[in-house]
């Protein structure tokens, strides 16, 4: 069975980010993976910051296993694209100093129909973030929940393995798409993945997922470790909780039961 790095995502923790920090190298992580738009403001981290944030990491015994960097709008819209690029761009940059060598955000949005186009202005986006994360050393993935030929489709076009998928259980879930499934499609270009587990609601139109306790939903981690196994996959995966009441104890709760999976 896989056992692959087990990181935590900080903001998940809902603390300050040293702290943040600290608590994650208590619970055990390895690593974390780190929002590069609320918990580290780029613009001001001098170089003399950036040195000694390397220290406290290295103290802690931590590693930035990922970087997050959220846009509000996906590049498949015109308006201020040229701003949300260059903005993604820094953040790669800054992103492997720290480093990362994954940067994780949205990619836009994709069509349900397999024979719909995509977006010309998205796949030209995404290859000019391939072609700098080449250049920067930390390359961008998305993470959507999407129907997995979509996701398959973009990543074909974009071509050559210019930017990869962040697994996000809990998003494809929400998009009625089997994890599992898409752990097969889309292995070879997985860059990431986050330990999230979700029950969809499908009486509610469109379906919905809810947030649940890792290995109480829908999510079959098992397969999916093995699945990705099979495709060579030795990337980290980070553990992320969003709607609990008890960030730390869940978080505690799914490194271990991650761990068991290994065991």
């Amino acid at each position: 069975m896989l056992t692959p790095s087990i990181g935590v995502q900080t903001r998940s923790l809902r603390q300050p980010l040293r702290r943040a920090l600290a608590t994650a190298a208590e619970l055990g992580a390895v690593g974390v993976e780190i929002d590069l738009r609320t918990e580290l403001s780029i613009a001001d981290f001098s170089q003399t910051a950036l040195r000694q944030f390397r220290k406290l990491l290295n103290d802690l015994g931590l590693r930035v296993l990922a970087a997050s960097f959220p846009t509000r709008r996906g590049f498949d819209e015109p308006e201020d694209l040229e701003r949300r690029v260059m903005a993604t761009r820094e953040a790669m940059a800054f992103a492997y100093k720290l480093g990362a060598g994954v940067v994780i955000g949205r990619a836009g949005e994709l069509p349900d129909e397999d024979d719909a186009p995509l977006s010309d202005t998205l796949v030209q986006s995404l290859q000019l973030l391939g072609a700098h994360g080449e250049r920067v050393g930390a390359r961008f993935a998305f993470a959507s929940g999407a129907p997995v030929a979509a996701q398959r489709k973009l990543l074909d076009r974009v071509g050559d393995g210019a930017v990869g998928v962040a697994l996000h259980p809990a998003l494809l879930i929400g998009g009625g798409v089997e994890p599992v499934e898409a752990a097969t499609r889309l292995g070879p270009d997985t860059l990431h993945v986050h330990a999230v587990d979700a029950v969809r609601e499908a009486s509610i139109a469109g379906g919905r997922a809810t947030e649940v306790q890792l290995g109480r939903g829908e999510a079959d981690f098992p397969a999916l470790l093995a699945v990705l196994e099979e495709h060579g996959y030795r990337g980290p995966i980070t553990i992320e909780r969003n709607d609990t009441k008890d960030p730390v104890g869940e978080i505690g709760d799914a490194m271990a039961y991650l761990r068991s999976l290994g065991g």
